[in-house]
Protein backbone atom coordinates (compact mmCIF):
# COMPACT_ATOMS: atom_id res chain seq x y z
CA UNK A 1 0.00 0.00 0.00
CA UNK A 2 1.19 3.73 -1.29
CA UNK A 3 0.97 5.78 1.32
CA UNK A 4 1.85 9.20 -0.57
CA UNK A 5 -0.24 9.89 -3.81
CA UNK A 6 1.87 9.49 -6.87
CA UNK A 7 2.70 12.84 -8.59
CA UNK A 8 0.43 13.88 -11.40
CA UNK A 9 0.67 12.13 -14.59
CA UNK A 10 1.36 16.14 -15.95
CA UNK A 11 4.53 16.52 -14.17
CA UNK A 12 6.56 18.70 -16.43
CA UNK A 13 9.59 16.95 -17.80
CA UNK A 14 12.00 19.05 -15.81
CA UNK A 15 10.98 17.69 -12.78
CA UNK A 16 11.02 14.17 -13.92
CA UNK A 17 14.80 14.71 -14.95
CA UNK A 18 15.28 16.33 -11.96
CA UNK A 19 14.41 13.37 -9.68
CA UNK A 20 16.17 10.77 -12.12
CA UNK A 21 19.14 13.06 -11.27
CA UNK A 22 18.99 12.79 -7.81
CA UNK A 23 18.32 8.76 -7.92
CA UNK A 24 21.10 8.74 -9.97
CA UNK A 25 23.46 10.03 -7.76
CA UNK A 26 22.14 7.87 -5.13
CA UNK A 27 22.86 4.43 -7.15
CA UNK A 28 25.63 3.46 -4.77
CA UNK A 29 25.89 1.67 -2.11
CA UNK A 30 28.55 3.79 -0.38
CA UNK A 31 26.94 6.82 -1.04
CA UNK A 32 23.22 5.04 0.64
CA UNK A 33 25.94 4.72 3.62
CA UNK A 34 27.10 8.17 3.63
CA UNK A 35 23.38 9.50 3.52
CA UNK A 36 22.37 7.16 6.22
CA UNK A 37 24.89 8.17 8.65
CA UNK A 38 24.32 11.80 7.49
CA UNK A 39 20.59 11.18 8.93
CA UNK A 40 22.09 11.07 12.62
CA UNK A 41 23.66 14.49 11.66
CA UNK A 42 26.95 16.25 10.32
CA UNK A 43 30.01 13.63 10.56
CA UNK A 44 33.22 14.48 9.78
CA UNK A 45 35.05 12.09 6.79
CA UNK A 46 36.86 10.11 9.53
CA UNK A 47 33.70 9.25 11.16
CA UNK A 48 32.41 8.19 8.04
CA UNK A 49 35.34 5.84 7.10
CA UNK A 50 34.91 4.24 10.20
CA UNK A 51 31.61 3.91 9.81
CA UNK A 52 31.38 2.77 6.21
CA UNK A 53 34.51 0.13 6.93
CA UNK A 54 36.00 1.91 3.24
CA UNK A 55 38.76 3.76 2.78
CA UNK A 56 39.37 7.66 2.96
CA UNK A 57 39.79 8.38 -0.64
CA UNK A 58 36.57 6.30 -1.68
CA UNK A 59 34.27 8.62 0.95
CA UNK A 60 35.86 11.17 -0.99
CA UNK A 61 34.77 10.45 -3.92
CA UNK A 62 31.71 9.85 -3.23
CA UNK A 63 31.21 13.07 -0.98
CA UNK A 64 32.62 15.20 -4.05
CA UNK A 65 29.20 13.08 -6.00
CA UNK A 66 26.79 13.83 -3.25
CA UNK A 67 28.10 17.99 -2.73
CA UNK A 68 27.80 18.25 -6.63
CA UNK A 69 23.99 17.13 -6.63
CA UNK A 70 23.23 19.38 -3.96
CA UNK A 71 22.43 16.18 -1.05
CA UNK A 72 25.52 17.10 1.12
CA UNK A 73 26.50 20.55 2.29
CA UNK A 74 30.13 20.75 3.97
CA UNK A 75 31.32 23.16 6.27
CA UNK A 76 34.73 23.74 7.19
CA UNK A 77 35.59 23.82 11.41
CA UNK A 78 39.28 24.08 11.79
CA UNK A 79 41.34 21.44 10.17
CA UNK A 80 38.69 19.13 9.17
CA UNK A 81 35.57 19.31 7.05
CA UNK A 82 31.94 18.86 8.30
CA UNK A 83 29.38 16.92 6.14
CA UNK A 84 25.44 17.23 6.86
CA UNK A 85 22.62 16.75 4.19
CA UNK A 86 21.22 19.53 2.82
CA UNK A 87 17.59 18.89 3.96
CA UNK A 88 16.04 15.98 5.47
CA UNK A 89 13.75 15.03 1.98
CA UNK A 90 16.72 12.48 1.06
CA UNK A 91 17.47 10.84 4.09
CA UNK A 92 13.87 9.33 4.16
CA UNK A 93 14.28 8.10 0.70
CA UNK A 94 17.49 6.50 1.45
CA UNK A 95 16.07 4.91 4.89
CA UNK A 96 12.79 3.80 2.86
CA UNK A 97 14.58 2.42 0.15
CA UNK A 98 16.83 0.32 2.76
CA UNK A 99 14.14 -0.98 4.73
CA UNK A 100 12.45 -2.04 2.19
CA UNK A 101 15.08 -3.86 0.43
CA UNK A 102 15.37 -5.63 4.06
CA UNK A 103 11.71 -6.91 3.86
Amino acid sequence: MVTTSPPPADEPLQTLQAASDLLRALASPVRLGIVRELADGGKYVHELVTALGVSQPLVSQHLRVLRTSRIVTARRQARETRYSLTDDHVAHIVLDAIRHAQE
